[in-house]
């Protein structure tokens, strides 16, 4: 009988498992009939084809110079221009696009991984070690993120692994705060009760029951988290506290170009759209994604 009403219980959850908030075919069907996030996702895609073959694709090195081409405006040799060291800028924004989504997402893998433990153990264990943890959390929501960013970066010095750290600590909140609020409503859940009673352990209840029923949100977050990420790398950038100015990176180009914004428009106007459309290509697939997972979501 026992064998029996464990075998049964162990169906009921494997089934619970395979459809977390829908079924993945379903989603992957309601995010198709989303122009708006396919848009974003093809983008996305040819940014990271772009990020991960530029040494192919720019036609220039990145911090290829010829004085005697400065400040040349978009022409037939160079397509987008010069800036003022004669550097291509179609070659420095195709090199920066790998620069970025590497800050992006590996800020992002950061603010995951640590918010994911700290909220999954408040989540889970709750009493004073979720009120400590959810105090730590609002200490940090308390300080604008780019202000905590900028002290970081100006404490630790400005490199990437830096870059990436800062700008990761100030999104940890976010995600533990999340996928706290997930563990909670998943551990409510009967079979999870069941589990326990079968003498399962707390590290198989966590990332076989609880862990696979929560990865909507997390994926919905984490698609939004890396624009933001990016955003914070492109104002570190522009303020100076980006990677040196021989590395080419949006923000950095943008604080470059904006001494000659009157004469040279387009040193800052090419950047700034490219920066712009990945942005809004990374939060137009993050709506997607929510009104394809969340049936109350979907357009009717």
């Amino acid at each position: 009988m026992l064998l029996t009403s464990k075998k049964k219980i162990n169906q009921a959850e494997e089934e619970m498992l395979n459809v977390p908030q829908g079924s993945w075919a379903e989603i992957w069907y309601e995010l198709k009939r989303n122009r708006r996030a396919m848009f974003g996702l093809f983008f996305i895609l040819f940014l990271t084809i772009m990020a991960i073959f530029a040494d192919q694709i720019a036609p220039y090195g990145m911090r290829e110079q010829n004085l005697s081409n400065a400040l040349q405006f978009p022409n037939t040799t160079h397509w987008l221009g010069t800036d003022d060291l004669g550097r291509d800028i179609l070659s420095r924004m195709i090199y920066g696009t790998r620069v970025s989504l590497t800050v992006g997402v590996s800020a992002v893998a950061v603010s995951l991984i640590i918010g994911g433990i700290l909220g999954v153990v408040a989540g889970y264990y709750k009493g004073w070690i979720d009120t400590l943890i959810m105090r730590f959390c609002d200490i940090l929501l308390s300080i604008p993120s780019i202000l905590l960013a900028i002290a970081i970066v100006a404490s630790l010095g400005s490199n990437l692994q830096n870059l990436i750290i800062a700008i990761g600590i100030s999104s940890i909140p976010v995600f533990a705060r999340i996928i706290r609020s997930g563990v909670i409503s998943v551990k409510e859940q009967e079979y999870i009760e069941a589990s326990e009673a079968l003498g399962a352990n707390d590290i198989r209840i966590i990332f076989k029951h609880i862990l696979p029923n929560i990865l909507s949100p997390i994926i919905v977050q984490s698609s939004m988290g890396i624009a933001s990420a990016i955003l914070s790398a492109v104002g570190l950038g522009f303020i100076g506290l980006g990677l040196e100015a021989s590395i080419a990176e949006w923000g950095t180009m943008l604080n470059a170009g904006r001494g000659y914004i009157r004469t040279h428009y387009y040193l800052t106007l090419y950047p700034g759209l490219l920066i712009m459309l990945t942005v809004l290509s990374f939060n137009l697939l993050g709506d997607g994604l929510r009104d394809a997972i969340d049936p109350k979501m979907r357009e009717r």
